[in-house]
């Protein structure tokens, strides 16, 4: 396991260092000129000289990517353009709101879908599954915008449950008050897309020999699916997971503006419109990292899922 993991993180340097080289020399090549984005429309040519300077865009550009990589390693991206806020303190104020509601989100996703998926799988063919079926493809073919503005209106405007906005400085004001309905809504959403590809996952394992071998034997249905099945379903539940799991650092881009959460997915949709290229630079960068880091432990889990799984 050791040897594996270290050939494993020996083998992220290629794939970071051409992380690094994309973004570097995409803001390069097609960002446009930061001097004359930060000075202006009024600025004249000798601010922007002053600008470019001060950022050191007139050095050679091995040098630029010098400084692009001192500030990867470092956590130190300088100043957000726009509203002058070092990067790392935008990222420190700014996660925690994020991970407040994105984390429960997340974790309802899975612990719900996954018994729901089993339950529609062990009706598999009734009425019930058709039924159900039905239901989770209507759902997921209504435009999340539809559920904020029925959510918002029903439970915040009409019954009064949850405000409609606000965000507070205490984790525990937030989770109890601010956070259910936005984690409501993204669940009502997230749940049926989930179910459907879990029921997929698990009819895939009961349609397998070792399945009608464990009926030969006398196992109930219920054994079954929450013994043989249900464990043999975990990798690609695992992956699905590990593939959204990036995002909870990043956030809902329409969550955290509908509901003005200060999260960092509004920061970083705010960044987008501003050119903000520092934050953008380092939101991207981190992503990958996090991202590959995810990928790593996802691996890991297999081995713990499924003994028969070897790490090569």
């Amino acid at each position: 396991m050791a040897a594996y993991l270290i050939r494993r993180l020996w083998q992220m340097i290629p794939t970071l260092v051409g992380v690094v080289l994309l973004v570097f020399f995409l803001f390069k090549t097609f960002g446009g000129d930061p001097a004359e984005i930060l000075g202006g429309l009024n600025a004249s040519a000798e601010q922007v000289d002053a600008i470019r300077e001060q950022l050191g865009l007139n050095k050679p550009v091995w040098q630029q990517l010098w400084i692009f990589v001192q500030q990867i390693v470092t956590f130190d991206w300088g100043k957000s353009w726009a509203t002058n806020e070092a990067v790392s303190s935008l990222f420190a104020s700014r996660l925690p709101a994020t991970l407040t509601v994105m984390t429960p989100i997340l974790l309802l996703d899975v612990l719900l879908a996954i018994p729901f998926a089993l339950a529609v799988a062990y009706v598999r063919g009734s009425l019930t599954d058709r039924a159900i079926m039905v239901i989770t493809t209507i759902a997921l073919s209504i435009s999340f915008l539809v559920y904020v503005i029925v959510g918002q209106y029903v439970f915040a405007f009409r019954l009064g449950w949850f405000p409609v906005q606000g965000w507070s400085d205490s984790v525990w004001t937030n989770l109890a008050v601010y956070a259910p309905l936005p984690v409501l809504l993204a669940v009502m959403v997230g749940i049926s897309p989930q179910t459907r590809l879990y029921r997929s996952f698990f009819l895939d394992e009961i349609g397998q020999d070792y399945v009608r071998t464990a009926r030969a034997k006398g196992l109930t249905e219920t054994r079954i699916l929450l013994k043989h099945v249900l464990r043999n379903a975990l990798i690609p539940i695992l992956t699905n997971v590990a593939v959204a799991l990036p995002g909870i650092f990043v956030g809902s881009f329409l969550i955290e503006t509908f509901f003005s959460i200060p999260g960092l997915g509004r920061e970083v949709l705010l960044a987008v419109n501003r050119s903000d290229y520092p934050v953008i630079q380092a939101v991207t960068i981190y992503i990958a990292v996090i991202t590959m880091l995810v990928n790593l432990a996802t691996d890991v889990l297999y081995k713990l899922a499924d003994p028969r799984v070897v790490l090569k």
